[in-house]
């Protein structure tokens, strides 16, 4: 049986598809039920893979994270597993080992990634690791993630970037038009936040084609759930 992946974004899943893996695309509540499918459908375990807001200072835009284990803000820490976090980082050494936190909507503003880095101790954080997590260890199956920075610690995301999502995964240009013709403004942190995503995607795009050849085949099952999760407290 084969890993599968899931991501967030439309453009993450065509950069996944490079690793010859299955990928599956939600983000938000959708991405709890995109993994239980994979899962149901044979998936020996699954990589959350796509971009990741930054927590850490010292994470600039197109620094690949691969998790030490996913948490969430009530204090719960989700391991990954360790034999496909070792075989991710031979094959992309330049990858930062550290938690990431997952949530349920994007994390603003800069005062509200401090607060999330404080709170948590994680070094990036996204919408789907969490989802992902939660599944596998239900499923007493692997994980693991593999993200790029795109917003850093000290930059805000722009509120036109986040009206122009859609809840598929798509970027739709005329909400974004929309936002930027009631509040012009926000151009610059735009055009910012278009150059550092560049960055972010293009790093994806080199790593989904690294990816190495042993997570395409079996896995292991029948992982005790109890083994994989903790609690930070």
């Amino acid at each position: 049986m084969a890993a599968a992946i899931l991501t967030g974004m439309a453009l993450e899943a065509r950069l996944a598809r490079r690793s010859g893996m299955p990928v599956a695309c939600a983000t938000g509540d959708a991405a709890a039920a995109a993994a239980h499918r994979l899962l149901e459908d044979g998936a020996c375990g699954i990589v959350s893979f796509g971009i990741a807001g930054g927590l850490a200072p010292d994470l600039r835009p197109g620094s690949l994270v691969l998790a030490s284990a996913v948490v969430d803000e009530g204090g719960a820490v989700f391991e990954a597993w360790q034999p496909w976090r070792d075989r991710l980082h031979n094959t992309l050494p330049q990858a930062h080992s550290a938690l990431i936190a997952g949530a349920r909507m994007p994390v603003v503003t800069v005062g509200d990634k401090a607060r999330l880095r404080a709170l948590t101790g994680a070094a990036a954080v996204d919408l789907e690791s969490l989802a992902v997590a939660r599944a596998c260890q239900a499923w007493g199956r692997p994980f693991a993630v593999l993200r790029a920075v795109a917003d850093p610690a000290w930059r805000a995301l722009p509120t036109a970037a986040l009206a122009g999502l859609n809840g598929e995964g798509r970027i739709t240009p005329g909400a974004v038009l929309a936002r930027l013709t009631a509040n012009p403004s926000q151009l610059v942190a735009l055009g910012r936040l278009a150059w550092d995503l560049g960055r972010a995607l293009a790093a994806l795009r080199r790593a989904a084609g690294a990816f190495p050849a042993d997570l395409l085949g079996s896995g292991p099952l029948g992982l005790d759930p109890a083994q994989r999760v903790r609690d930070v407290a």
